[in-house]
C-alpha cells in the first residue's frame, strides 16, 4: 500500500514520531567505547536523553555541544572542536559519533567542512578517538532514518576497501525495532550454520544491563572497531528491515559480497526466508532444533488462529515494525483497521498489507474505532484505555513496563511468543467489552 496523509491539521495532538538525531544515538550506542554527541542545543539532547534512560533504565553517555542563540546564528564549528577536546580529555572514548540536529541544519553549515579541519587541526590531541558525522535534522525522517544514517556512516567511515575473505564471518545490520533480545537470539540461529555474525550497531552488548563492576564513561560494550573494520572480509551481509538496505548496498559494493535485505523476521514465510539465507550462504542445511522450532511455531499458529480471526488491529509505529506486526497478525486472520506511520518513502509501507497514512497517535485514536486492539509505543497508552481496548506495547519508548529491552519477537520462537503474548492479550479482555471513544481534536495532550 502507499502511504496517505491524514486531514491536514496545525499540531500533533498525541506524537507518534520520534526523531532522527536520537535514532542516530540509539545506533552509536551499539558501537564499544563510544559517546553519541548531538550538535545542537541542551534541551535538545536533554529530551533524547530522558527517553533512552527511561525505556533501557541504563546510564546513557549522550553528550551535547550545547549550542545557543549566539553560535546559532554565527556557527558552531567552535562548539564541535570545544565538546570534542573535551570529550577526549574527560571519557577518552574509542568514537564520537556526531548528531546534527535541525537547530543546525537548519543554518546550511558546511558541517563536515569545518569538521575536517578541525579533525586536521587537532589530530595529535584526538589521537586513538575515531569520529563519525551522521547528518540526522528532526524535519527529515524519524528513528529509522537516523538509525540507518548512523550506521551508513559507521561503515563509510570505518570500512575499508576489501583486504581478505572470510568464508564464516557474515555481517547482520539489524533494523532500529530489534531487541536486545532478538539480536541474541538471531546471535544463537545464525551460529548453528557455523557462520559468525558480526552486528553492526550491537546493543545487545551495550544496552543489555549487566553489571559490569567498574564504571564507564563510554560504552561498555557493542561491535569494537576492529569488528567494524573487519566486516570488508565477510562472506555475506543480512540486512533486517528495508531502512537497513541502503547500509547493505555499501557493503555489497565495499566487500564484493552478497546481501540479502529481510524486511521482517517476524511470521513464518519471513522466518523460513532467513533460514533459507543462511542455508545458501553457509551451505549447511537447517539443523534439527531449527526444524523442530518451526513445527511448534506452526503448532503456536494452530493454536491462535482462533483468537486472531477476524479481529481488528490498529497499529502505529515506524515502517518496518509496523510491516512485522501487520504481516504476521494478518497470516493469523486479523485485520488492520487503522495503519499509521512516522514518515513516508520506506518501502515497507508498500509491503504493509493495509492502507499506511503518515501521522500521529490522535490520528490512530480517530481511525481505531471498532478496533480489538492497539499496537504502538508507550505513548498510546491513553488512547488505549479511553478506547477501552487492550494495548500491545512495541518499539521505542517503552517506560512503563519492564524488559521491554529483552522481549524476542523476531525468528521461529520469537514469532511464537508474540502469538502468545497478543492471543493472552485478546483473551484477557472482558468479553462484550464496549469500546468508547472521542475525537483525537478533544484529547488533552
Amino acid at each position: 500500500m502507499n502511504a496517505q496523509s491524514p486531514v491536514a491539521k496545525s499540531l500533533s495532538t498525541n506524537p507518534l514520531k520520534v526523531s532522527a538525531p536520537l535514532g542516530a544515538a540509539m545506533a552509536f550506542l551499539g558501537v564499544e567505547g563510544a559517546v553519541p554527541l548531538f550538535h545542537g542545543s541542551q534541551g535538545c539532547t536533554a529530551f533524547a536523553l530522558v527517553l533512552l534512560v527511561r525505556h533501557f533504565k541504563e546510564a546513557v553517555p549522550l553528550q551535547t555541544t550545547a549550542m545557543n542563540e549566539v553560535s546559532t546564528i554565527l556557527g558552531g564549528a567552535d562548539h564541535v572542536e570545544e565538546a570534542l577536546l573535551n570529550i577526549k580529555k574527560r571519557m577518552n572514548p574509542k568514537l564520537v559519533g556526531i548528531c546534527s540536529t535541525a537547530l543546525t541544519e537548519t543554518r546550511g553549515e558546511d558541517f563536515q567542512g569545518d569538521l575536517r579541519l578541525i579533525l586536521t587541526r587537532r589530530a595529535n590531541e584526538l589521537e586513538g578517538t575515531e569520529v563519525v558525522f551522521a547528518s540526522t535534522p528532526d524535519f527529515t525522517g524519524a528513528l529509522e532514518e537516523g538509525w540507518s544514517k548512523a550506521t551508513l556512516a559507521l561503515i563509510d567511515t570505518l570500512v575499508p576497501a576489501k583486504a581478505r575473505t572470510s568464508l564464516r564471518q557474515v555481517n547482520v545490520l539489524p533494523g532500529v525495532h530489534l531487541t536486545v533480545g532478538d539480536i541474541e537470539a538471531l546471535k544463537e540461529t545464525i551460529r548453528k550454520f557455523d557462520l559468525e555474525p558480526v552486528f553492526l550497531p550491537d546493543v545487545s552488548q551495550s544496552l543489555d544491563g549487566i553489571a559490569t563492576g567498574e564504571w564507564s564513561a563510554a560504552t561498555y560494550g557493542g561491535t569494537s572497531l576492529d569488528q567494524i573494520r573487519s566486516m570488508t572480509g565477510a562472506c555475506a551481509t543480512i540486512a533486517i528491515g528495508e531502512h537497513m538496505r541502503e547500509a547493505a548496498d555499501l557493503l555489497a559494493a565495499r566487500t564484493g559480497a552478497p546481501s540479502y535485505v529481510l524486511p521482517t523476521l517476524s511470521g513464518l514465510d519471513a522466518c523460513d526466508d532467513f533460514i533459507a539465507a543462511l542455508t545458501e550462504i553457509s551451505g549447511v542445511a537447517a539443523p534439527a532444533d531449527v526444524r523442530r522450532e518451526r513445527q511448534r511455531l506452526l503448532d503456536a499458529m494452530l493454536d491462535g488462529h482462533f483468537y486472531f480471526a477476524g479481529k481488528k488491529l490498529a497499529v502505529a509505529a515506524e515502517p518496518d515494525l509496523l510491516l512485522a506486526i501487520s504481516t504476521m497478525a494478518s497470516e493469523l486472520g486479523a485485520k488492520i483497521t487503522a495503519a499509521v506511520t512516522t514518515a513516508s518513502g520506506s518501502r515497507a509501507i508498500a509491503l504493509a498489507p493495509a492502507d499506511v497514512i503518515v501521522g500521529d497517535l490522535g490520528d490512530l485514536e480517530d481511525l481505531a474505532h471498532g478496533a480489538d486492539m492497539i499496537v504502538t509505543h508507550a505513548h498510546g497508552r491513553q488512547a488505549a484505555e479511553r478506547l477501552g481496548v487492550p494495548h500491545l506495547r512495541v518499539g521505542f519508548p517503552i517506560f512503563e513496563r519492564l524488559g521491554a529491552a529483552y522481549r524476542t519477537s523476531v525468528g521461529y520462537a520469537g514469532t511464537r511468543s508474540l502469538i502468545f503474548e497478543m492471543a493472552n492479550l485478546f483473551l484477557s479482555a472482558p468479553h462484550g467489552a464496549v469500546h468508547h471513544s472521542q475525537p483525537a481534536k478533544e484529547h488533552v495532550p
